[in-house]
């Protein structure tokens, strides 16, 4: 499907160049084309520079985090919940471990660790399946609630800003994080839905409550609150839970004698290959968009959804983030690309810049973990684990939105 979505953007490029040179005489088109390849490459490049260190850091402080045992612990408190949200798996199965780990990373960010920890759960799953090509019930819920991507910490995020000069790197925390949390409660609600689970069960309304009350009180300490007040709140908050996890890592690692120092320059080593790794997917997803943009059908496109809002009376302002929430479901370094690209012409401290990331932080990237998990496993009938997962994505775009214009307003 990417290579699709990747091959059309030239495509369509081409299309539109060619109308503008012979049909409205506009011989300087396929220059602004060529300038867009080389200017996009440059900007991959650039981006990756700085991500170098921001992704060795943070991999270095998750290294200390998991010796720690930290990561296991969560898991542990998350354990109960996962054995009665999937009956069919039995208590003390290792799949509940790795679905627990997987999660557990989730919520702090560890998504290099989180990905080979949710194949290795999928196996897991996949020895309880009786029909081996059909999904089951766990694994469905499972899948969507990765896609829904419940995230504590949002740290890529917040690296992304930065390399791009923002004033606040963190100042989408509080954004990010309601998003997100409605994404994620509408994916397992719809889920319920689907296969009758027993939400109700006291201990999963005891994880479910406190969860709510959590996100009420948040609520109810920003309700009235202006938009100055809200983007300052936001940034205290996400400095103040950025630093404070780092000392907490530190702080539980020293208490259980790991040695700290050689713990963080062991994981830190990971950070240069890894983010290496990200500069083909960037390079190719950025210079498709920017030849796309520079070709103006990416502009025209945006112009007939503007049209069409500003014919209902509604403020247009969020439709230039709109390229990120569309590509964000396909392709999660297609979705990054566009968000880069949308602080890089509108800057990074604008509305639809804010929004975009908020739109990167709200979701994953459904139908690449679709293929990756289901994939793994030879699941071929993925009966209504696509379709709950997009209802999430719904959910979790619409909600950053109006989160968006509450806060940046």
């Amino acid at each position: 499907m990417l290579n699709g979505i990747w091959l059309s953007f030239f495509l369509a490029a081409f299309v539109a160049a060619l109308w503008q040179w012979l049909g409205l005489g506009d011989a300087e088109v396929f220059t602004r084309l060529v300038a867009a390849l080389f200017d996009m490459a440059r900007l991959s490049v650039e981006i990756v520079l700085v991500l170098v260190g921001t992704m060795t850091l943070w991999l270095g402080f998750l290294a200390v985090a998991e010796k720690a045992g930290l990561i296991r612990l969560l898991a542990r408190v998350l354990d109960p919940l996962f054995r009665r949200l999937m009956p069919g798996v039995p208590s003390g199965h290792p799949a509940l471990g790795h679905i627990s780990m997987n999660f557990a990373a989730n919520i702090l960010g560890l998504d290099n660790a989180a990905t080979p920890i949710g194949i290795k759960a999928m196996h897991s799953l996949q020895e309880l399946n009786p029909q081996k090509d059909t999904a089951t019930n766990a694994q469905i819920l499972f899948l969507v609630l990765n896609s829904s991507s419940l995230t504590l910490l949002p740290v890529t995020i917040f690296m992304y800003r930065a390399q791009q000069g923002a004033d606040d790197p963190t100042l989408v925390f509080l954004p990010i994080l309601l998003a997100t949390t409605v994404s994620s409660l509408v994916g397992l609600l719809t889920v319920a839905l689907m296969q009758r689970l027993r939400l109700h069960d006291p201990v999963v309304l005891a994880y479910l409550l406190a969860g709510a009350a959590g996100l009420g009180l948040l609520l109810t300490a920003l309700a009235g609150m202006s938009a100055q007040a809200l983007a300052a709140t936001s940034s205290l908050i996400g400095n103040l839970t950025l630093f404070g996890i780092v000392i907490l890592f530190l702080g539980v690692a020293a208490l259980r004698r790991v040695q700290v120092y050689d713990t963080f320059i062991a994981g830190a080593r990971e950070g240069f290959s890894f983010t290496i790794s990200l500069l083909p997917y960037l390079i190719a997803m950025l210079v498709a968009i920017g030849v796309l943009r520079a070709s103006g059908v990416l502009d025209a496109g945006l112009a007939g959804i503007r049209w069409l809002v500003e014919g209902a009376g509604w403020d247009t302002r969020f439709i230039d983030a709109l390229p990120t929430a569309f590509m964000k479901p396909l392709s999660g370094s297609g979705a990054r690309a566009m968000m880069l690209e949308t602080m890089n012409t509108f800057g990074v401290d604008s509305f639809p810049a804010l929004l975009a990331a908020t739109f990167q932080g709200s979701t994953e990237t459904t139908f690449y973990v679709l293929a990756v998990y289901f994939g793994a496993v030879g699941i071929t009938r993925i009966r209504h684990g696509l379709g709950c997962a997009l209802i999430a994505d719904l959910a979790g775009m619409l909600t950053a939105i109006g989160v968006c214009y509450w806060f940046f307003g």
